[in-house]
């Protein structure tokens, strides 16, 4: 007879079972004034695209440790477009996955506004 009673609490529990990805559930960002690259942009960087893209490391060929590198990066490179491909797709950057597409935004945001430093 408990088994009957178990039943229906696991079916009603799995069933109110819902997946959600951090992009799913991330609040925008929203900066008043213009995105800048020390206020906003070089902890993006930092934290999805140094480990390779600095000195020494796979991608050192093109580093974005600093303003200037990134700013390049930007306006001659396919760096906008790299950062906005999806999971799966060829030549994805950062390499090990699809950022935030709230750190997506405020690249191209950062862009938009004339890519500035501080």
């Amino acid at each position: 007879m408990k088994k009957f009673i178990y039943i229906p609490f696991f079916a009603m529990a799995l069933y109110s079972c819902d997946t959600h990805t951090y992009e799913d559930i991330e609040v925008p960002v929203i900066v008043d004034g213009s995105v800048t690259y020390n206020a906003q942009i070089k902890t993006i960087i930092d934290a999805n695209c140094t480990g390779c893209h600095s000195p020494g490391s796979n991608a050192g060929f093109r580093p974005l440790t600093n303003y200037a590198e990134v700013k390049d990066a930007v306006q001659n490179t396919d760096l906008l477009d790299r950062i906005q491909r999806q999971n799966g797709e060829q030549g994805i950057m950062p390499a090990t996955g699809r950022m935030s597409q709230n750190n997506i935004d405020l690249i191209l945001q950062w862009n938009a506004d004339g890519l500035l430093e501080n």
